[in-house]
C-alpha cells in the first residue's frame, strides 16, 4: 500500500519524479540585485495654487469719462506704460482756476508787505500806533499763509491732470475685464479698471501640517535641493523653485501652516488659480538601501519580506522593515546589510521558511 501511494504521487507530479526519485533538489531560478548605499534626500509631495509674484489693480484717483484705452486683454507690457486717458478738459479748467487764486495771492501778499513797509516807517515817526503796526504785520502773515495754500492747491490740480493718464506702475500681462471707452469712473469704484500680473515669476502657496515644517525649513537651511513643482499635464516637465516664506501662525482648526514657494515661470507654463503639486524635501539618507517596490513580499500578518541570496547560492526570505517610499523604490530601514544580494524577479518562488538553492542571475543593468 506504501509503495502504492508513492507512485500515485509521483504521478500528480511528474516533474518532481526525476529529482525525487535521484535525491537531488530542483534550483530555483531568480534574478538577483546586489544592494549599495547611496544618498538620498527625503521629499513629500503637497498640493498648492499658484499666484503672480506681483498683481496690481489699476484704479482711477480722480472721476471722469474714460477717452482712451491704449491696451488689449492678455498683453504683455511694460513699467510706465499708458493704459487709460480719461478725459482732461474738466481738470485742465480746475487747474486754471487754482492759478488765478494764486495770482491773486501773490497780489495781496505784495500789497501786504508794501502796507507793513509804510507801517514800519510812520513807527518809528511814531505817527502810528504800535496796534495798527501789528495789524499790518498780521495782515502780511495772512498774505504769505494764502500764497502757500493757493499753491498747494496749484499742485494739487496738476496731479490731478496727471492722473488723467493711467500708467502700469510694473510690467506683466493685462489680465480679463478691461474697462471700456466711454465709461464713467470714479474714486473708490468697487471694480477695478485693469489688473496687470507679472508672471515671469510666480507664487505656488501650499498648506502642510505643522509638525512637518520644521523638517521642511531645515532642509532649506541646510541646501538638500530644490522644490520640484510638478505639473499635471502631460509632458510637462517639473519646475524648481525655492521656498520663500511661511506662516507664523498655525491654522487652529485644520493644524496646518501656510508654505509660499517662489519659482520661475517659463513660457507661462503655471497660471494663477491652477493646482499643481510641490516636492519639499524634508530630510536626507546618507546611506540609504533601496529595492525596488515590487521585490517586497507581504506576509499574512502584515509584514514584509525580502528574498536574500548568500554568497553560497542559498535564498531564504527573511522580514525587513520598509522606509519612505522614493519613486518606485523604497528604503529598507532595517532588515538588511550593505552588499547583501537580493532576488528582485523570481522571488515568489522561494518558500517561506526554508532556504533554497537558486540559479542566480544578474539584474541587467
Amino acid at each position: 500500500m506504501a509503495g502504492t501511494l508513492a507512485l500515485f504521487q509521483l504521478a500528480d507530479r511528474p516533474d518532481a519524479a526525476p529529482a525525487e526519485m535521484s535525491g537531488t533538489e530542483m534550483a530555483v531560478q531568480v534574478t538577483v540585485e546586489t544592494i549599495r548605499p547611496e544618498p538620498i534626500v527625503l521629499a513629500t509631495e503637497y498640493s498648492g495654487r499658484v499666484s503672480a509674484a506681483r498683481r496690481v489693480e489699476i484704479r482711477p484717483q480722480i472721476g471722469g469719462l474714460i477717452l482712451e484705452r491704449r491696451v488689449e486683454e492678455g498683453t504683455r507690457i511694460s513699467a510706465g506704460e499708458v493704459l487709460f486717458r480719461i478725459d482732461p478738459a474738466p481738470l485742465k479748467a480746475d487747474l486754471a482756476l487754482a492759478e488765478a487764486a494764486l495770482m491773486r495771492a501773490e497780489a495781496a501778499e505784495a500789497h501786504a508787505r508794501r502796507a507793513v513797509e509804510r507801517s514800519d516807517a510812520l513807527l518809528a515817526r511814531k505817527a502810528i500806533s504800535q496796534q495798527s503796526n501789528d495789524t499790518a504785520h498780521t495782515d502780511l502773515r495772512l498774505a504769505v499763509a494764502g500764497i502757500a495754500e493757493a499753491r498747494a492747491a496749484v499742485e494739487h490740480k496738476r496731479l490731478d491732470l496727471e492722473f488723467a493718464t493711467l500708467r502700469s506702475p510694473i510690467g506683466g500681462y493685462v489680465a480679463a475685464g478691461l474697462a471700456d471707452v466711454g465709461g464713467l469712473v470714479t474714486v473708490g469704484g468697487e471694480k477695478a479698471l485693469a489688473v496687470v500680473q507679472d508672471l515671469d515669476k510666480v507664487y505656488v502657496d501650499l498648506r502642510l501640517p505643522a509638525d512637518d515644517l520644521d523638517a521642511v525649513l531645515m532642509a532649506a537651511e541646510e541646501g538638500l535641493g530644490p522644490v520640484r513643482i510638478i505639473q499635471d499635464r502631460d509632458g510637462a516637465a517639473p519646475l524648481a523653485g525655492v521656498l520663500k516664506s511661511s506662516d507664523v501662525i498655525v491654522d487652529p482648526g485644520t493644524g496646518y501652516v501656510s508654505v509660499r514657494i517662489e519659482t520661475a515661470n517659463p513660457k507661462l507654463a503655471l497660471l494663477p488659480g491652477m493646482f499643481v503639486r510641490a516636492k519639499l524635501p524634508r530630510g536626507a539618507v546618507p546611506d540609504a538601501l533601496l529595492v525596488p517596490e515590487d521585490v517586497v513580499l507581504h506576509t499574512a500578518g502584515g509584514g514584509a519580506q525580502l528574498v536574500v541570496v548568500s554568497p553560497e547560492g542559498k535564498a531564504r526570505r527573511r522580514d525587513v522593515v520598509p522606509g519612505a517610499r522614493i519613486g518606485n523604490r523604497i528604503i529598507i530601514a532595517s532588515g538588511l546589510a550593505p552588499g547583501e544580494v537580493v532576488a528582485i524577479r523570481g522571488q515568489n518562488r522561494v518558500p517561506e521558511g526554508v532556504a533554497v538553492s537558486v540559479e542566480a542571475r544578474p539584474a541587467e543593468t
